[in-house]
């Protein structure tokens, strides 16, 4: 029997009294060492790097609360002598009095979500079927440089994006889009003047570069999940008599859906903020935006940054800022509707 009440049996080791057993006490474990100068070196080290974790995620609400800030204190002097109403009115932006401006933002909330529906439609099936070829199908050999090479996407300057598509995309693309608004022109997705189909400058256009901007963004993320699907789930699938791809459907899949939708969501929180690129395509399309993809517009940040003469007013300015508040909000509900989605199926 031990201090603690633990006793442990061994043989006697003398030859006399065989077979007979003695108690040996266990040892007592030793306490742990309690060095009040190694103790304090390592709770000072967890404070340092606990303090600069937390302050780190302080700082980022910080700034982003900050922003919001900003922006309402900058926008309120304009939205006060703007006679329209700022959620309804989609005419004219009227700036040039400032005792009595005209201005709203429907026109150019509905192109940017336009566009940008338009370009996730487009871009999310690509990615899927890239993600999942890298992860599933592609030798390794293989893998590695063509995810590079889709990576680099990701590192070409808006503005070649921009002129690439008006000067490059939009002739290639003109006989297509005069067929589809020739022979579909009673489906409104595709019915408009053929003068601005002819131009090339359009939302269809810009929603098919847009789509090429957002693919690396959705590819990257959904690759780095698909990967980490258990290999025990993928070979037990495949011994079961799987095809490969009942084995993406049944394993894959489940496991990396939510990743899919949160990089999905992150693609399309790039595509509503987009400026250069689509500035450059749709600002030569005169038509005015009615949801059909041969139209033209401006979305928020493009007419922002068109107008970037008009800031050194500061009703001026606020009305632009106002605008810049709402795509502000709107791409904070589209990360937060992501995050929502990715913790409800994490929940299940």
């Amino acid at each position: 029997m031990t201090d603690n009440g633990m006793t442990v049996t061994t043989p006697n080791p003398s030859g006399a009294g065989a077979g007979e057993v003695i108690a040996s006490p266990v040892p007592t474990p030793e306490p742990i060492s309690t060095n009040p100068s190694k103790g304090a070196k390592v709770r000072l080290g967890d404070r340092i790097f606990g303090g600069l974790a937390e302050g780190a995620g302080i700082l980022v609400v910080v700034l982003i609360a900050a922003i919001g800030v900003f922006l309402v204190w900058r926008a309120i002097p304009a939205l006060a002598r703007n006679e329209e109403n700022f959620f309804t009115f989609g005419g004219s932006w009227v700036t040039t009095d400032t005792s009595a401006m005209h201005f709203g933002i429907l026109d150019l909330l509905q192109v940017t979500v336009f566009v940008s529906l338009f370009a996730l439609v487009l871009a999310m099936p690509v990615a899927f079927g890239i993600a999942i070829f890298l992860t599933q199908y592609s030798p390794k050999r293989l893998a590695g440089p063509l995810g590079y090479v889709v990576d680099l996407l990701a590192a070409v300057p808006s503005i070649v994006y921009g002129v690439w598509g008006l000067y490059v995309l939009a002739p290639v693309l003109k006989p297509f889009a005069l067929w589809l608004n020739h022979n579909l022109d009673w489906l409104f997705l595709f019915k408009t003047g053929t003068a601005s189909v002819a131009g090339g400058g359009t939302i269809f256009t810009a929603g098919i570069v847009l789509a090429v901007m957002i693919l690396p963004i959705i590819t990257a993320v959904s690759r780095e999940v698909f990967i980490q699907t258990p290999r025990g789930q993928i070979e037990a699938a495949l011994a079961l008599g799987a095809t490969r791809w009942e084995v993406v459907r049944t394993t894959v899949l489940p496991f990396g859906l939510s990743g899919y939708i949160s990089g999905s969501m992150l693609g399309l929180g790039r595509a509503l903020g987009e400026t250069i690129a689509l500035l450059i395509i749709l600002r030569g399309t005169q038509t005015a935006f009615g949801w059909s993809l041969f139209d033209g517009g401006y979305t928020f940040a493009s007419k922002i940054a068109a107008t970037a003469s008009e800031f050194n007013d500061q009703y001026k300015a606020g009305a632009y800022i106002a605008a810049g508040l709402v795509l502000f909000i709107l791409t904070f509900v589209v990360n937060s509707l992501a995050r929502a989605a990715v913790a409800g199926r994490g929940a299940k």
